[in-house]
């Protein structure tokens, strides 16, 4: 489903008694890998007639229908598929309108008003007592009668509850093997080379890949003492493998982007190889600068703990290879999918890396929103029918400070979370 975007155009108040033209008040922020927020109605509702009390003359919501952002195409780094900025509408079409349906009402009189956050305030204005909650305002059209105040909502929120549609699903599986320095569909140069520069977005993913000589009088190899690998990058995620073997990895955020990957690797006497699968989610979109911000493995890459000390990795030859093997032989439609040999049952790969599955049922019946469950799923990308819905990674939790929401005072991205500790997206 597209998102509705609302849109204003505001014009500049040309004196005091001149109507201001436009206010679009923001439900909640965009739904990022972070706890998303939840803006109470009563703040909303408030802001809009605060904003109509202070010569207001009109306003759109942002947004009224949620949509999904399929494929590559999220709105920015670290930003899930859906785009409904807590919409009356969601993503699924679904209807939950607590803000909407409490300020569907004409405001054609008087707005009395309490900008404290804490205290209740008892106001008398022409003979007539009112009593005003924190952080409210009360409408009265013929200014004398009170027919809505902001912070008594009657309207209450809904929130769609997923149900399961089928059984067990017949699962199949297709490992990946990390490629090498010398492969012929690889690229080498001198040095680290920034990673959309080299892939030109076509992919999420880019090998850096080079090979280190370790001599057979090597000290480590006597006490087990393994060398430290450290690997600097610009983000925004990062799959360490030794020899074909996945040593570790790492993870940035949107509030930094940069990672350091630091971890004992098993190196054998002879020629060794490194592969580091650098792993981008999403563009940058907004920032100083952003146009200027970098992706991948940038360096410092060094060994420590050999018997000549540090050895630096950073400016020798490493080759490049764009995109999963997966991507090039198209496994995610049918003629593609037909080109390799799946196993499942028993011999299906369980928490392996570079790993795709598939499976198929049957649509369910009815006009109900469907929506698929990847909470035992690592990061990836998932397609139905040849069709990317996006981005998934429910290994990553929600971080954030969740507890009781307080509607009064400012709305920030960072108030009334929800989700902490949580799949920042499961659906």
């Amino acid at each position: 489903i597209p998102a509705m975007v609302s849109t204003v155009k505001a014009s500049v108040q040309t004196s005091p008694i001149s109507p201001k033209c436009g206010l679009k008040p923001g439900v909640a922020g965009i739904h990022s890998l972070v706890a998303p927020s939840h803006r109470p109605a009563e703040d909303l509702a408030f802001s809009v007639a605060r904003f109509v009390q202070n010569n207001g003359s009109f306003f759109n919501y942002y947004m009224y229908h949620g949509g999904t952002n399929f494929g590559r195409n999220a709105a920015g780094l670290f930003v899930a598929t859906s785009y409904d900025y807590d919409a009356p509408i969601d993503e699924y079409a679904v209807s939950s309108h607590p803000q909407c349906s409490c300020v569907q009402i004409k405001i054609p009189g008087l707005c009395i008003s309490n900008y404290d956050r804490t205290c209740s305030t008892k106001l008398t204005f022409r003979n007539m007592q009112y009593d005003l909650p924190p952080w409210s305002i009360s409408i009265l059209p013929d200014c004398k009668t009170e027919v809505y105040n902001t912070a008594r909502i009657s309207s209450m929120s809904s929130q769609a509850k997923m149900v399961p549609i089928s059984g067990d699903l017949s699962w199949q599986s297709y490992n990946e093997e990390t490629p090498s320095a010398d492969d012929s569909d690889t690229l080498a140069m001198d040095g680290l080379w920034e990673q959309v520069n080299v892939t030109r977005d076509s992919t999420d993913y880019l090998w850096y890949l080079t090979e280190v000589d370790i001599a057979s009088d090597e000290g480590f190899l006597k006490s087990g003492q393994w060398p430290l690998l450290t690997v600097m990058s610009a983000g925004h995620a990062l799959h360490v493998f030794i020899n074909g073997l996945l040593s570790g990895t790492v993870y940035g955020s949107l509030d930094n982007t940069k990672l350091t990957y630091g971890g004992n690797v098993d190196l054998r006497a002879g020629i060794n190889k490194i592969s580091l699968l650098s792993v981008a989610v999403g563009l940058p979109n907004a920032g100083m600068h952003f146009e200027r911000w970098n992706t991948g493995v940038l360096g410092p890459v060094t060994l420590q703990g050999l018997n000549e000390g540090t050895r630096d990795l950073t400016k020798q030859i490493w080759s490049y290879k764009a995109g999963l093997k997966g991507e090039s032989l198209s496994l995610d439609t049918v003629s593609g999918s037909s080109s390799v040999e799946w196993v499942e049952g028993l011999l299906l790969a369980q928490k392996q890396p570079l790993t795709w599955y598939k499976t198929t049922f049957d649509a369910p019946e009815g006009n109900d929103p469907l929506a698929i469950d990847m909470i035992s799923m690592g990061k990836g990308e998932i397609w139905i029918n040849g069709q990317s819905i996006g981005r998934h990674w429910p290994g990553y939790l929600a971080k954030g400070s969740c507890g009781e929401c307080n509607y009064a005072g400012t709305f920030s991205e960072k108030k009334c979370q929800r989700g902490c500790g949580q799949p920042s997206q499961r659906w």
